[in-house]
């Protein structure tokens, strides 16, 4: 047996221990590899996620006043819901592309070109001259970056967690998936924060200069990030296949081809999490800021606690997704989101500082979390190794897009449509919430799914 086999046989998760006579033991992520992976997963995700989530949060306070400025308020806010928007429509391209090299040539060297990729388009926007300097050249460049960082993030969080729940054993691969789940809101709770630190300045200084300091500090994390994933050994299942590399030279078209119902009913089940998360933590923030008055520091630092929370539910969804199954779990949260959707909208018309952080934490911690808790072993049980890169990361981004990048552009028309009043925006979360659910129950469970074989 060559070394290279024995090293790859090491890497492979073991069954667990236990003969006649011994107890069973529950496979353990608590191994130095395991830990430096799951590591790497979060930091990972968290980075490039404080990157992306940073651009949402300006576009709801910054962008419109810096960028889109000499047109109606309810225009330039907008514009820079559409700038937004354009990041989240190239994500499902960056999970094709880098999905296609990660199934072919690996995950690790893929992730660590997305997070270079991210790092420097975020650098860049916090550099960028306003409208004022440099006139339409400015919101130009800013979608332009824009569109990188959508390409980048594509392709982070598919690999992220394949990267964890590859490496894990059967039992644990729901909760291992979820540390690249859990990266997400911690990224946004420091972008949150960094945004809220910057925000106490006066209005001027924070228009001028404030907003581009936390762009600037992914330097810093993106750096940390890479020290942490250059540490990482590449996924044991993609070693077990890679001398068939021919075999997939087209990851998307077989995808497409085979496996259509997994993409579509996958994207419409992780929509609703991302209806919620497009609703609350970009659209509602502007909304309760410009339209009803609160305070902007009050908001942030709410938004914030409301990211951890989220946290935290992923944690324990995760968990009990390993023990009775993903779909039950992600029903719970899908059928708590439509049914608290108008009651939520009705806390952001009241116009209360405590109200909306009801709202935003029953949003985040009890919706959100609980179905994107499992929603990262859900969709690579959909897929085959040779193509689970590619799939999972179709079904993950065509959701984010779907579900947040046009919800805060929705959301402000049917606003507009209602007269100023949010129940339109309540009933389309409902909606998509029970289209969710049929669509869960309509695909197969995948806890007890072998991901080494052929066929899912």
């Amino acid at each position: 047996m060559s070394t290279r086999t024995t090293a790859k046989s090491a890497s492979l998760p073991q069954p667990p221990a236990g003969g006649q006579g011994e107890p069973l033991k529950v496979p353990s992520l608590n191994t130095p590899q395991m830990r430096r992976i799951l590591a790497s997963s979060f930091m990972g995700s968290a980075i490039e996620f404080y990157d992306f989530i940073l651009y949402a949060t300006a576009a709801s306070l910054v962008f419109n006043k810096v960028f889109f400025v000499n047109v109606d308020p309810a225009v330039g806010i907008f514009a820079s819901f559409a700038t937004l928007a354009v990041g989240y429509i190239a994500r499902p391209l960056g999970g094709i592309v880098f999905g296609h090299f990660g199934d072919r040539l690996g995950r690790k060297g893929v992730l660590i070109t997305s997070m270079l990729l991210m790092g420097v388009a975020t650098t860049l926007i916090g550099l960028l001259p306003t409208t004022a300097q440099i006139g339409m050249a400015a919101p130009v460049a800013l979608i332009a970056l824009r569109l990188v960082q959508g390409l980048a993030v594509g392709g982070e969080w598919g690999g992220a967690m394949l990267m964890a729940l590859e490496h894990a054993p059967k039992e644990r691969r729901g909760f291992a998936a979820s540390f690249a789940n859990m990266g997400g809101p911690a990224g946004a709770v420091m972008a949150t924060l960094a945004v809220s630190a910057v925000s106490v300045l006066p209005d001027e200084a924070f228009l001028s200069w404030g907003w581009r300091v936390p762009f600037l500090l992914s330097v810093v994390l993106v750096g940390i990030g890479l020290i942490i994933r250059l540490k990482v050994a590449e996924s044991p299942l993609f070693l077990a296949l890679e001398n068939k590399a021919e075999e997939r030279k087209m990851p998307i078209m077989e995808v497409l081809t085979k496996y259509p119902k997994n993409v579509i009913m996958g994207t419409l089940v992780g929509m609703s999490s991302y209806t919620v998360q497009g609703l609350m933590t970009v659209w509602a923030i502007s909304y309760v800021v410009d339209h009803v008055g609160l305070d902007r520091t009050g908001v942030l630092n709410i938004k914030a606690i409301g990211a951890a929370l989220t946290v935290v539910a992923i944690w324990f969804a995760a968990r009990y997704s390993d023990r009775i199954g993903r779909k039950p779990v992600m029903l719970i949260g899908i059928l708590a989101g439509a049914v608290l959707a108008f009651p939520i909208m009705w806390m952001l018309e009241l116009g209360a500082l405590w109200l909306f952080a009801i709202g935003l934490f029953l949003a985040n911690g009890v919706i959100q979390g609980t179905i994107f808790g499992p929603f990262g072993a859900f969709t690579a049980e959909l897929f085959p190794t040779r193509m689970r890169y590619t799939g999972a990361s179709l079904v993950y981004q065509l959701s984010s897009t779907l579900g947040a990048g046009f919800t805060p552009m929705v959301a402000s028309g049917l606003v507009l449509a209602a007269g100023g009043e949010l129940w339109m925006v309540a009933a389309a979360w409902a909606g998509a919430f029970v289209v969710a659910a049929l669509c869960l129950l309509g695909v197969k469970e995948g806890k007890n799914q072998d991901l080494t074989a052929e066929k899912m």
